[in-house]
């Protein structure tokens, strides 16, 4: 496992994990990596944390002390960075968010030159440099020295490549948007309005520190009590970044990643155009979404957790979409990546051309009631591997049966363990989640409290 970059980029408290120094230095790498033979380009988006900014500047320092040109397409989504990337030819693209977490936490995603999170070999060799094991590269100097290049016509071509995929106009829906003051602030609604739609928006306005705060796709209740006060047909929310979405219908229902894959898997065999392809999920999606899509006839696969596997999964055997239920949910014939604006696009065109509302859509999914607990352990790999321990999530897996599952896995940052279990009831999956936890108990496995 890297030192500093994970599945989802460097990520941390701002100035205590991820400091200035560190993006001046990841700056410095790269345009000297890109610029050995050529005259480096870079992409640089940001979200609307008051520390992305300081970040893309030093960012942007760094690559031109190496040599390179920074292209700054200022307050954008990650989704929209790996678009320009790609489309116009970037050797690489930087986004500077965290995400869905909190705004004093932020991040630095490295996306390639064909808009995908950045290859382990490259990041190897960036750890090590900042690391100190490997010598400073050389400071660009004179003429060679890079520039720093407004490219807000970037974003505006991601808006453009938006509204195209649009099939149906969207006059006459009331359509409800929580862009979670973050980096949809300036383009969803611009979207939404171009298309037709009567767009009501809630928590778009950033000021630098609320980010997040207690809205968005990871505090949905927002704008599910929003569209029911304004009798909306449906309501979307985005996280800090906007490569997740998640739906809410017109009586106020979430709408989660796994519905959301049932509905577009079930529009796409329909249409013809999942072909022979299957439905990409992570271990952590219900068992509901497996039952309702046995019953469509798709099928499915199943990949670790995190939407960096997803798409690994579906390179690798040409799946047409996958996701998570947290709504990252990847279009493989559009984006290389989650994108949230692209999927409520997707969603919006599946409702327009069946003539359905949301809720009918999704009515045929039965969600199982489901139980997550982290305990803290003194050893995760063995207490992943004991004995007794594993014999209980035997008899558990056959007490459920086909009508639950169990799934014990270890974190991959922490020393701690994640008991999950679906079942009929939530009293059935607090037995067989607690009936795991005992026997760590016994077996003296778990940290004090």
């Amino acid at each position: 496992m890297s030192k500093y970059f994970g599945t989802d980029g460097f990520r941390g408290e701002a100035n205590v994990v991820l400091t200035v120094e560190h993006a001046f230095k990841i700056g410095r790498f790269l345009g000297w990596y890109y610029g050995r033979d050529h005259k480096c380009n870079v992409a640089i988006g940001k979200d609307t944390r008051r520390s992305s900014y300081m970040y893309e500047s030093a960012l942007a320092a760094g690559l031109t002390a190496s040599g390179a040109d920074a292209y700054l397409l200022h307050v954008t989504t990650t989704p929209s960075v790996s678009f320009v990337t790609r489309s116009e030819h970037f050797d690489c693209g930087i986004m500077i968010s965290a995400s869905h977490n909190p705004y004093f936490d932020n991040g630095i995603k490295l996306i390639n030159a064909g808009g995908e999170k950045m290859d382990d070999a490259l990041i190897d060799e960036l750890e090590n440099y900042l690391d100190g094991n490997t010598p400073e590269p050389p400071y660009a100097t004179g003429s060679e020295i890079g520039r720093t290049v407004d490219f807000v016509a970037g974003r505006n071509r991601y808006i453009g490549y938006l509204i195209g995929l649009a099939k149906n106009s969207y006059k006459g829906k009331r359509v409800g948007l929580d862009c979670a003051n973050g980096s949809t602030w300036m383009i969803a609604k611009s979207v939404f309005d171009a298309l037709g739609a009567d767009t009501y928006v809630i928590n778009n306005s950033p000021d630098g520190t609320n980010i997040n705060e207690g809205c968005g796709s990871t505090h949905i209740e927002g704008l599910q009590k929003f569209v029911l006060e304004k009798g909306l047909d449906i309501g979307f929310a985005f996280d800090g970044d906007a490569d997740r979405c998640l739906a809410v219908d017109e009586n106020g229902k979430l709408i989660d990643g796994d519905l959301i894959l049932y509905i577009m898997g079930r529009y796409m065999k329909e249409k013809g155009t999942l072909e022979n392809t299957k439905v990409v999920t992570t271990v952590m999606s219900n068992i509901g979404l497996y039952k309702a899509l046995d019953e469509i006839g798709v099928g499915y696969e199943k990949t670790a957790v995190g939407d960096k596997h997803v798409y690994e999964n579906m390179r690798a055997n040409g799946h047409y979409i996958g996701g998570e239920q947290s709504g990252h949910i990847i279009f493989s014939k559009y984006a290389t990546t989650g994108d949230g604006m692209l999927t409520a696009i997707k969603i919006m065109q599946v409702m327009l051309d069946k003539k359905q509302p949301l809720s009918e859509l999704a009515k045929d999914v039965t969600i199982y009631p489901q139980l997550l607990k982290n305990v803290r352990v003194h050893d995760r790999e063995a207490a992943l591997d004991d004995e007794q321990v594993q014999a209980q999530v035997e008899r558990v897996a056959q007490q459920l049966g086909s009508e639950g599952r169990i799934l014990l896995r270890a974190s991959g940052t922490e020393p701690v363990l994640r008991v999950m279990v679906e079942a009929r009831t939530d009293e059935l999956c607090r037995e067989s989640v607690d009936s795991i936890i005992a026997v760590m108990e016994q077996r003296k496995l778990l940290q004090e409290a």
